[in-house]
């Protein structure tokens, strides 16, 4: 599994040039699944995700974790991450076949609101554009 974190100031998902999602002061994260990918991954990521300490305090450190500064999560999920780049052409035979990343994007969903995290998403396997203010910038890229 492989996410990209982005703090943000804004973000937002349209499509077909509808507003389908936005948020405020929080992250916007890109996930990509691997074909190894499970449940037990999938949790992981949750903790991870939710105790990521990337928000600024008052001191203007980063200290903060989500829940702590209020903040909101965007989740989008993007299959690209998880190619291989070493030819021309990108593969993605390492990724996640459609049916189970759907699956595991709905458990990731389902684990974050858990652990009261205010979260919007984008829709799986359709063509998105995705707006952000990134804030800082601060982008950090977690492999679980």
């Amino acid at each position: 599994m492989k996410l990209v974190i982005q703090r943000v100031k804004k973000a937002a998902v349209k499509i077909e040039n509808k507003l389908y999602s936005e948020i405020d002061k929080g992250y916007l994260i890109f996930v990509g699944f691997h074909k190894n990918d499970d449940e037990i991954t999938i949790k992981k990521a949750s903790e991870k995700i939710v105790n990521l300490r990337i928000i600024t305090d008052n001191q203007g450190k980063m200290n903060l974790n989500i829940n702590q500064a209020q903040g909101e999560i965007l989740l989008v999920s993007q299959f690209t991450l998880i190619a291989d780049t070493n030819q021309r052409r990108p593969s993605f035979i390492e990724a996640m076949k459609p049916e189970k990343a759907k699956k595991l994007y709905q458990l990731l969903i389902n684990f974050l609101k858990e652990k009261n995290v205010y979260l919007k998403t984008g829709q799986f396997g359709t063509y998105m554009e995705v707006e952000l203010i990134n804030d800082g910038p601060v982008t950090i890229v977690m492999e679980i």
